[in-house]
């Protein structure tokens, strides 16, 4: 068992290595544009890059919540190890098509050498629903910040504006529907359930559930079972991600910042910039979300950037500059992930 999960380790490792490799050869822009970019980023980017450091703090803050909740005790896991894990998740999860492909399974694989593996497994799945629950309820309370930045006349309104944002409210409150009954009743025996709807996925799920019935039963049980009995523990790690997502905003502040776009300066430019780099983060974040079977959602978060930051009557080259800037982010920040793979303790 254990070089089985050695080779794991190993196909994980080779896998986001090809990731970068392939995002460095994917950039819509040359080279020589892109050098450009970064000398026009220049000592603003210790700061775009750093703020990551805070953002997967506050998520491995919100897994560990997670995990003390599920096993109902201290976790017997050192803290910094979960903030390796939910890097090196993160990093494969930006490497692989449909987010979730590399990272679960990898945090699912190594936790599983802390506590049990069915617990691991629960852990690792209430964590990756909370971390969407998070994303809708940004989604969410974005509508009603543009609604606010609307009254005080800082932002357009119209027909078609509406409309969408209506849209994303029904979005929103059906997800929140559907997420809320699998923390109650537990959730893998449902998407079993969808997966053996799809044509030629039906054998595989029976024959998953005739060797598995005990522990999906087992780890359904502990999902509900968090969500009934430790409400304490949940509601902080919904708080640490949708702040994860606000702290994440502040890097798209810098770089409005660094093209002198602060709405006038002083302490209400500063805020009114601040909710504007919310509102394009949560723009690109649903944007992307919504087609995020591509790998590295290649060419999708540079066209969601471009068209969330023209909506604001920002340009569009601010829009291409902010995609770049924030590719070079995480490729830099796979590569972290991928060598904390290799790090024993």
């Amino acid at each position: 068992m254990k070089w089985t999960k050695q080779r794991l380790n190993n196909l994980f490792f080779f896998l986001g290595i090809a990731a970068v490799v392939v995002m460095l050869f994917t950039f819509d822009v040359s080279f020589i544009e892109l050098w450009d970019h970064l000398c026009h980023a220049g000592y603003w980017l210790i700061p775009i890059i750093g703020i990551w450091v805070v953002v997967y703090w506050l998520n491995a803050q919100a897994w560990q919540s997670m995990i003390e909740g599920n096993i109902g005790g201290k976790a017997p896991v050192s803290f910094w190890r979960i903030y390796r894990l939910t890097i090196t998740g993160y990093a494969l999860n930006y490497a692989t098509p449909v987010g979730g492909l590399g990272g679960e399974p990898y945090r699912i694989m190594e936790l599983s050498k802390d506590i049990d593996n069915q617990h691991a497994t629960s852990s690792v799945i209430l964590y990756a629903m909370m971390h969407f629950f998070a994303h809708f309820w940004f989604w969410f309370i974005s509508i009603f910040i543009y609604l606010g930045l609307v009254l005080i006349g800082d932002l357009p309104i119209s027909v078609a504006i509406g409309v969408i944002l209506g849209i994303i409210v029904v979005f929103c409150l059906v997800a929140f529907y559907i997420i809320s009954r699998g923390y109650k009743n537990g959730l893998v025996k449902y998407v079993l359930g969808v997966l053996s709807r799809i044509p030629g996925m039906k054998r595989w799920t029976l024959k998953f559930w005739a060797r598995h019935s005990e522990a999906i039963k087992n780890i359904d049980e502990q999902i509900a079972a968090l969500y009934a009995q430790d409400t304490k523990a949940f509601y902080k790690s919904l708080v640490l991600e949708y702040l994860s997502r606000v702290v994440q905003s502040m890097e798209v502040m810098f770089m409005l910042l660094l093209f002198g776009i602060d709405c006038g300066g002083g302490l209400g430019g500063l805020t009114l910039t601040f909710l504007h780099s919310i509102l394009i983060v949560s723009f690109t974040t649903l944007f992307a979300n919504l087609i995020g079977f591509l790998p590295m959602q290649l060419g999708v978060q540079e066209g969601g950037f471009v068209l969330s930051i023209a909506a604001l009557g920002l340009s569009a080259a601010l829009g291409i500059f902010v995609s770049i800037i924030c590719r070079v982010r995480e490729i830099i920040w796979i590569v972290i992930g991928i060598g904390l793979m290799k790090m024993k303790k």
